[in-house]
């Protein structure tokens, strides 16, 4: 089963509540759902919360790049991610934190800007990027593999600024590589 929200999918695992739920309770959780939505639209983007800022730190071949991060760490925050926002700081950006391991995929519908999705493995290294996404569109970006997180930054500084998969990002949430 597939959960599709805001601005990104989420693979999951089908339970046995999830088989056998009546169709009048599916169907007014989906009425509520398609109400919520409607609300959240509504919403002007400048009315949106704000959510917690961390300092994410990219460690490339050409140095380290810190970023100040908003971190989604809720199921709404994700749903919402940078849609509809007009502009994002060079060291600005927002991870998409899953706490815990999924595979994934995002896209940019009602994003108006171009972004890097940058896909992140639980230890903290970069799986996989896909530079300057296109604003607006439906089309999914998906995880190549499980991830952790996604770093949404501005389109195109991934290639400008040298992130490549096999960097490590440095934030609260990525466990520390074990020493032996």
């Amino acid at each position: 089963m597939h959960s599709r929200s805001g601005h990104y999918t989420v693979a999951q695992e089908a339970t046995p509540q999830s088989v056998s739920q009546p169709r009048d309770i599916a169907a007014m959780r989906m009425s509520f759902a398609a109400f919520a939505l409607v609300l959240l639209a509504a919403v002007p983007a400048s009315a949106a919360p704000r959510l917690p800022v961390e300092t994410v730190v990219i460690q490339t071949g050409h140095g380290e790049h810190a970023f100040q991060m908003e971190v989604a760490a809720d199921e709404t925050s994700r749903a919402t991610g940078l849609m509809r926002r007009t502009h994002l700081a060079r060291d600005a950006g927002m991870l998409f934190d899953f706490r815990t391991v999924v595979m994934t995929a995002f896209w940019m519908k009602d994003t108006p800007l171009p972004l890097d999705i940058i896909f992140v493995r639980a230890d903290g290294t970069i799986s996989t990027i896909a530079a300057n996404a296109v604003p607006y569109s439906t089309a999914e970006i998906a995880a190549a593999e499980p991830i952790r997180a996604v770093i949404e930054i501005r389109g195109g500084l991934s290639r400008e600024l040298g992130i490549v998969p096999g960097n490590r990002v440095r934030a609260p949430i990525f466990t520390e590589p074990s020493r032996h």
